[in-house]
């Protein structure tokens, strides 16, 4: 299983990013400030828990989904996110140093610091509604088109305003016959707009490859990070960059989630233990990402766990170490000095050589 957290602030009509693309009306703004999305694969279904955090002035909005089999969809449950975020948090240690640094006294501070379009064709062929459900304050479409125009035609006859470049970047979904989800958002009280984090929504369909879709990342106007958070049997890894910088381990370890327990996450596999495996990838150009996120496991399942170090001054007693030990080498030398001195002044005085008389002449 997967799970991903993406961070933006792209504030526009379209957004997109991570797994899907918002779409609100031409008039109105919205940003999604985080979304986070749980993916779960057994080898032949998958699962995807996503929640988003939103901001803007947009009454309603649109969030579409591509799947690559017809979906059922459900309210997730939010525990799961607090669940992973705190299986992989990097460690924190504490490490010293001797001296001084210009943040340091007497340089300065402390003494202490730390490490951060067109109408659609005659002949196009038409939309299937497969199923619509209300879910809390979801209005949750489930779709599926061969033909993007014809899908552009549906979300407009609904309320979904697909710009162009959209529906330009969802052809390639169509044409390998995925299907989509479209979830209608709107605040909860009438009259407001679209602001804080929403509920969870629980999707699951069947596939034959853990993927996640990230193909729509492309039409982001701002640099992209993700975050992928994979449970499987074994350590686990992208299978390419898909335009992005290469991805990076964060964390790499089994977890048991009946054991400490961690109950939202048991309840996603089902009790099993699982590899957790964390990546990190970040987007400098998101019109660069030509496909989607497929994960492999990997040759050996060698454990990671990052840490973070504050350091800090060397104190003994609430004094910098470097200080007391100079301060201790001058009194040792004074003391030294007096020793010398004092051995000096003891040593009996011997007493002076005989004068020699010579004789006296004849």
């Amino acid at each position: 299983m997967l799970v991903s957290l993406q961070l933006g602030s792209l504030i526009a009509p379209a957004y997109a990013c991570g797994c899907g693309a918002m779409v609100v009306d031409r008039n109105s703004r919205v940003a999604v400030d985080r979304e986070t999305s749980a993916v779960g694969w057994d080898g032949s279904t998958e699962q995807i828990v996503m929640q988003l955090s939103v901001r803007g002035n947009a009454p309603d909005a649109a969030w579409i989904m591509p799947v690559p089999h017809r979906a059922t969809v459900e309210l997730g449950d939010a525990a799961l996110f607090s669940e992973l975020r705190a299986i992989t948090a990097p460690v924190h240690e504490e490490r010293h140093y001797f001296w001084p640094r210009e943040e340091d006294w007497p340089f300065g501070g402390s003494g202490t610091s730390s490490a951060d379009g067109a109408a659609a064709p005659a002949a196009a062929a038409p939309v299937e509604v497969v199923g619509r459900e209300r879910l809390g304050p979801f209005d949750v479409a489930r779709l599926a088109a061969t033909d993007p125009k014809a899908l552009e035609g549906w979300l407009e006859e609904n309320g979904f305003e697909l710009p162009d470049r959209l529906a330009t970047a969802l052809t390639p979904y169509v044409e390998q016959k995925w299907e989509y989800v479209a979830v209608r958002l709107a605040p909860e009280k009438r009259g407001g707009t679209l602001n804080g984090t929403l509920d969870p929504l629980r999707l699951r369909f069947a596939s034959d490859r853990l993927v996640y879709p990230m193909r729509l990342s492309e039409l982001a106007a701002t640099p992209q990070s993700l975050d992928l958070y994979v449970l499987a049997e074994h350590r686990m890894e992208p299978r390419g960059a898909i335009g992005g910088r290469p991805p990076k381990v964060a964390y790499a370890g089994r977890v048991d989630p009946a054991k400490e327990p961690y109950e939202a996450l048991a309840a996603v596999t089902g009790g099993r233990p699982v590899f957790v495996t964390a990546i990190d990838q970040y987007f400098p150009s998101p019109e660069r990402i030509d496909g989607d996120h497929e994960l492999r496991a990997t040759a050996e399942d060698t454990p990671y766990r990052r840490v973070v170090h504050r350091d800090t001054l060397l104190t003994w007693g609430g004094m910098p170490a470097w200080l007391l030990t100079l301060l201790g080498g001058a009194a040792a030398v004074v003391v030294a000095l007096l020793l010398v001195v004092r051995g000096r002044r003891r040593r009996p005085v011997p007493p002076p050589p005989p004068v020699f008389t010579p004789p006296p002449l004849r």
